[in-house]
């Protein structure tokens, strides 16, 4: 099944979008432990710590993930796809992280096949038995949807700043224009990472963003929380 350009940015819009189902609105990626700690406390602070997290942190490695996984699913390679799939499960340097993306994906595998047939998602649930990391399920389903690339990275990130942005709203609190600034000032950093991800394979994948890791792990202990992660 191919898409027309209309009916990608649709189907993109959908899946990304808050009200897909898929709990991201619970997850805060180690941000409420950054807050708690005084590490990021106002807008200008977000995007500094968000653009790195998109530039060489997770959201770049799940950028990865999504666009290998879309790649073999598209090229119809098990063997590919399965390898992406167990690499990007292993890759979570936390347990919460771990959770955030693993409950995530499944709910999103779910979600897709009560909706329609997805031979990207019937290929990675037929050679891989979970769990199934969010980027993962969700670039086996645009290869099943024949969804270019370009599109694929710069929508999955887009989704990631978006919901980091929402959470901060609410834990700082910050102000609804300043989610919206957060968001618009990332743009240039997402579309960097984009395109740096369409290039970058398993062997040259890492991250360089510690903080976000122990303030994850500081976060499964935080005495007052809001988040999931």
């Amino acid at each position: 099944m191919t898409l027309s350009p209309q009916q990608t940015l649709y189907t993109l819009q959908t899946w990304f979008s808050p009200s897909f189902p898929v709990g991201a609105y619970t997850y805060s990626h180690g941000l409420e432990n950054a807050f708690e700690q005084g590490l990021v406390t106002n807008a200008e602070q977000a995007v500094d710590w968000i653009g790195e997290i998109v530039a060489s942190g997770n959201g770049f490695a799940d950028c990865v993930f999504a666009l290998l996984a879309q790649k073999a699913a598209l090229a119809g390679n098990k063997a590919r796809l399965s390898e992406v799939a167990e690499f990007a499960t292993a890759f979570s340097a936390t347990k919460e992280l771990r959770l955030e993306s693993e409950a995530q994906g499944a709910a999103f595998i779910e979600i897709n096949q009560n909706l329609e047939a997805n031979s990207g998602i019937q290929m990675l649930t037929d050679i891989w038995p979970g769990p199934y990391t969010y980027p993962v399920a969700v670039g086996a389903a645009a290869g099943g949807l024949k969804i270019k690339p370009q599109a694929l990275a710069t929508a999955y990130l887009h989704g990631f700043v978006s919901n980091l942005a929402s959470a901060l709203v609410r834990i700082v609190p910050l102000g609804q224009t300043d989610g919206q600034k957060i968001i618009a000032q990332l743009g240039m950093a997402v579309e960097l990472a984009a395109t740096n991800a369409l290039t970058t394979n398993l062997d040259a994948l890492a991250t360089s963003t510690l903080m976000v890791d122990l303030c994850s792990m500081q976060h499964e202990i935080q005495y007052t929380r809001l988040f999931r992660s």
